[in-house]
């Protein structure tokens, strides 16, 4: 059970995969990291010896921003958006794509559940 950067990583999994489970390690730099290294990327997170597992902790946390610290820089990199109402700010506030996607249709990721217009619908016939 292997513990980087505050993350418990998937023992059973194979390193260059494990790393993708911190935030902020892609794919790309978790061989980055595993050549810097000098770890075999196919070696599974159990069969890591003490040294190996120590170079990639001390790799990722003097070159790397990642969990907590790269959350809380997005987040103020969004709030400094919001503040100076830059239109992609207003974009968040509005919680509506941000990068220029279409709205007309889809989107339903960002703006939830649709809403049917009312007066549509027939009503119906009432007794009397």
């Amino acid at each position: 059970m292997a513990r980087i950067a505050g993350i418990v990583i998937p023992s059973e999994k194979q390193v260059q995969i494990a790393l993708t489970y911190i935030y902020g390690i892609g794919p790309h730099f978790a061989s980055t990291i595993l050549a810097a290294a000098n770890v075999e990327p196919t070696t599974r997170v159990k069969d890591l010896t003490e040294a190996e597992e120590q170079r990639l902790r001390e790799l990722i946390d003097s070159d790397y921003t990642v969990e907590g610290d790269l959350q809380r820089q997005v987040t103020n990199n969004i709030k400094r958006l919001k503040d100076v109402n830059a239109y992609r700010g207003l974009r968040h506030k509005a919680g509506l794509p941000v990068n220029g996607q279409r709205t007309r249709t889809n989107a339903r990721t960002r703006k939830g559940k649709s809403v049917a217009v009312g007066g549509t619908q027939k009503k119906a016939a009432s007794k009397t």
